[in-house]
C-alpha cells in the first residue's frame, strides 16, 4: 500500500502525505485505504469536482482526528451532525451541503466496498437552501451588439517618421470579442468555450462549425453564426495560430498583450475580462449571462 495515492486535481498525492495521521483510515485495514483511493480516482472523473470533494473529505477526517476519533467505525450520525453544525458558522449553506454530500458519498463507497456496514451520514440533514430567484442578468440583442462593437480590435503599434500613427491588430481585443461572441452564439458554458482547441473550430462544406465539449462528456457541434465566424477568423489571422491544430483556441496574453502564449485561458480570467469589458453597460453580468442572452434571443425569434 506504500505506493497508493490520491489524485487531487492533476497530481498524484501519496495518502501518507495527503492525510495527516492516517490512523482513522487504516484502523479498519488496508481495504479502507484502497477504497478511499478508488473513490477519488475511479468514482469522480471531473478534476474540479474531485479537488473539491478531496478537500472536503480531508477536512472532515482531520476534524475527527482532532476530536480524538481514530477509528472509522466510531464515526456515528451524531459525529457527522456535530461537524455539519460547526461548519455552518464559517461556510455558506451551499458549501455546507457540498460537505455533507461529500461525506455521504464517501461512506456510501466504503459501504459498497464492505469496509464498514452503515453510512453514518445518511441520517444527517443539511441546512435548507432554497433559491427563489435564479435568473442571471441579461443583455438585450442590441446591447450585446453594442458591447461587441465597443471592444477595440486595433491598436497603435508605432509612429512613422512623419508623425502619423500606424495601427495594427489588438490581439487581446480580438480574442475577447471572439470569446464573448462564442458564448452568445453557441449558448456554451464558459468551461466548454475555453476548453476548445484549434481543431474544434473547423470548416464543413461552406460553413464554419464549432465543437464544444460540455459537462458530462457531452459533445455538441453546431454551425457558427456569421458574426461569430467573423470574430474568430479575425482573431486567428491576427494571432497567427490558425495552423496550430493541437493548441488551445483561446490563450493567455501576458505583459503588453502583443503576443499570445500557448496556455489555455482560465475561466477566472474570462470572468475578469467580461467585468472589464462590460463597464459601459449598466448591469452586472457574468459568463452565464451571455449563454442566457443567446438562448433568450433565440427563443424570442421563435426558432425551433
Amino acid at each position: 500500500m506504500e505506493t497508493e495515492g490520491l489524485i487531487a486535481g492533476k497530481e498524484l498525492v501519496p495518502v501518507q502525505t495527503a492525510i495527516p495521521g492516517t490512523a482513522i483510515i487504516t484502523s479498519v485495514g488496508d481495504d479502507a485505504v484502497t477504497q478511499l483511493v478508488e473513490y477519488f480516482t475511479a468514482h469522480i472523473s471531473h478534476a474540479k469536482t474531485r479537488g473539491a470533494y478531496f478537500r472536503n473529505a480531508i477536512d472532515f477526517l482531520c476534524w475527527c482526528e482532532d476530536c480524538g476519533i481514530h477509528d472509522l467505525k466510531a464515526i456515528k450520525p451524531v459525529i457527522v451532525a456535530t461537524y455539519i453544525e460547526q461548519i455552518q458558522q464559517e461556510y455558506a449553506k451551499r458549501s455546507v451541503k457540498q460537505h455533507l454530500a461529500t461525506i455521504r458519498m464517501l461512506f456510501d463507497w466504503l459501504v459498497t466496498g464492505h469496509v464498514i456496514d452503515v453510512n453514518p451520514a445518511h441520517a444527517v440533514s443539511g441546512p435548507k437552501h432554497i433559491i427563489s430567484k435564479g435568473k442571471p442578468p441579461l443583455l438585450t440583442a442590441e446591447e450585446t451588439h453594442i458591447l461587441l462593437d465597443s471592444i477595440p480590435v486595433e491598436r497603435v503599434t508605432k509612429i512613422d517618421p512623419e508623425g502619423k500613427y500606424i495601427k495594427g491588430p489588438d490581439l487581446i481585443g480580438l480574442r475577447d470579442r471572439a470569446i464573448i461572441a462564442a458564448m452568445v452564439y453557441t449558448f456554451g458554458r464558459v468551461g466548454a468555450i475555453v476548453a476548445m482547441t484549434r481543431t474544434d473550430y473547423y470548416t464543413q462544406g461552406k460553413r464554419s462549425w464549432l465543437r464544444l465539449h460540455e459537462k458530462g462528456g457531452k459533445q455538441h457541434e453546431m454551425p457558427a453564426h456569421h458574426t461569430l465566424a467573423g470574430c474568430i477568423d479575425a482573431y486567428l489571422q491576427a494571432a497567427g495560430i490558425a495552423d496550430d491544430e493541437k493548441g488551445p483556441l483561446f490563450r493567455t496574453a501576458p505583459g503588453t498583450g502583443t503576443k499570445l502564449t500557448r496556455n489555455r485561458m482560465p475561466t477566472a480570467d474570462v470572468l475578469r475580462m467580461i467585468r472589464r469589458r462590460i463597464k459601459q453597460a449598466r448591469t452586472k453580468v457574468g459568463c452565464h449571462s451571455f449563454r442566457a442572452t443567446g438562448i433568450t434571443c433565440y427563443l424570442e425569434a421563435r426558432a425551433p
